[in-house]
């Protein structure tokens, strides 16, 4: 076990989180997400790991430059939200509760602002993402979109509003805290509010980071993570600690190669945070089918690790195994997740799984100003780096075979969780 050993004495993890996170923004093709770029591929290096590259693809840019809230005469703080149009907007405020496909159908909001809430109630079986919130007011004809946060003190979450064919939404999208949203619902529902996005808008690139490492096989298993973040904060949850966690994993197999039966590359992605951008491009150029996708989000804000499988069973014995052997616990969830960037590979009938930090919240501090540095542990990302490594090995040996899906199989099991007419409301069906 000197793996282990050593990466509990690696440092290479931590010291590029924090880089990440002291940069001044890691926002989809900014001068900060190249910067992060260029750390990611220099550690890659670093590692000794081969055929490291950079791999540019086109995407829309998204610059914040102001936004602004007015109702009954007073000004609230507020945000954009990322790819919103740089547009204003007056109408009459409709509050949503929040914002379930019911809540449209039952109110009419024909040019108005529609007020939602970020969060699901506990009864409803499955999860409502913001941007299906969002073309639900589009396709109901609303003027504007008010988002709120669902936890008391987290602050004006942000998020893309943008669809993979129309990058930028129909309608101006504001962020706004829990305090501010239910102050809006109780002293201005129905009175006419004012809403404005002002950003520049603009053609540009993105990157993904490649290196590899083991034997060098047609079929690969991915290790993935987005160096990306939002403008707002550090991003240091989400997702510098997955970075970190990328480059852990790739430290702890230069120890392990001549364990590994399947060659593993590493891919950071560009742009995840607008709607899986450079994951899905991968998925899309890529000459080989990857063998299967280990993917790092948000996997550093607490001691308990979570994984979701999606779904395929054939992940779950490595998974009981690893937790055996290494006596640290793990949530398995069989759940498909569509929001992060094993997706656009899964979709296509690989095997993946997305690791995340499993927290009380259901984005914890993340989307929002406070996801910072300072609230991660060194000790978490060596615990979650260790039990990832040990995984990674175990899914890239002969010893667990793996089994592809028919896409339809997929399809059909996001028919029965109720997660397909949400992909169908914001334009992200792949099938």
């Amino acid at each position: 076990m000197g793996w282990i050993d050593s990466l509990y004495r690696s440092e290479i993890g931590w010291t590029t989180l924090e880089s990440l996170a002291d940069l001044t923004h890691r926002m989809p093709g900014s001068e900060g997400e190249q910067r992060g770029a260029n750390l990611v591929e220099d550690k890659f290096s670093k590692l000794g790991l081969r055929n490291v590259r950079q791999e540019p693809f086109p995407i829309t840019r998204w610059e914040r430059i102001g936004s602004s809230l007015r109702a009954n005469g007073t000004e609230f703080n507020c945000i954009g939200l990322p790819r919103s149009p740089s547009r204003s907007a007056t109408g009459e405020l409709v509050d949503l509760g929040y914002g379930l496909p019911g809540d449209f159908e039952s109110a009419n909001i024909d040019d108005s602002i529609a007020l939602v809430e970020a969060g699901v109630p506990d009864y409803y079986g499955r999860y409502v993402h913001r941007r299906e919130k969002y073309y639900r007011a589009v396709e109901h004809d609303a003027a504007g979109f008010i988002y709120y946060q669902h936890s008391p003190g987290q602050l004006a979450p942000t998020g893309s509003v943008g669809r993979s064919e129309q990058a930028i939404g129909p309608i101006p999208a504001l962020g706004v805290s829990q305090e501010i949203g239910k102050r809006l619902s109780r002293k201005s529902t129905g009175d006419s509010v004012e809403i404005s996005v002002n950003a520049e808008i603009s053609q540009t690139e993105s990157q993904n980071i490649h290196a590899a490492i083991g034997p060098r096989t047609d079929r690969r298993l991915l290790v993935t993570a987005h160096v990306d973040g939002h403008d707002i904060g550090q991003g240091a949850a989400d997702n510098a600690a997955g970075v970190a966690t990328v480059l852990e994993i790739a430290h702890a197999l230069t120890h392990r190669e001549d364990e590994l039966d399947i060659g593993v590359e590493c891919i950071v992605f560009g742009a995840e945070e607008v709607g899986l951008v450079g994951s899905s491009y991968e998925a899309e150029t890529r000459d080989t089918t990857p063998y299967a996708v280990v993917n790092c989000d948000s996997v550093v804000a607490s001691q308990e690790l979570e994984i979701n499988t999606n779904q395929y069973d054939c992940l779950q014995d490595p998974i009981r195994d690893t937790e055996a052997d290494l006596g640290q616990p793990i949530t398995v969830n069989p759940r498909i997740i569509p929001h992060s960037d094993h997706w656009p590979f899964v979709a296509q009938g690989t095997p993946g799984l997305m690791a995340s930090a499993k927290t009380d919240k259901a984005r914890g501090w993340g989307h929002t100003a406070a996801d910072t540095f300072d609230k991660l542990s060194q000790r978490n990302l060596r615990d979650q780096s260790i039990l990832l490594s040990e995984l990674t090995v175990r899914l890239a040996t002969s010893s667990y075979p793996l089994a592809r899906k028919d896409p339809d199989s997929i399809a059909e099991a996001l028919e029965e969780q109720g997660i397909a007419t949400g992909l169908r409301a914001t334009g992200d069906w792949p099938f």
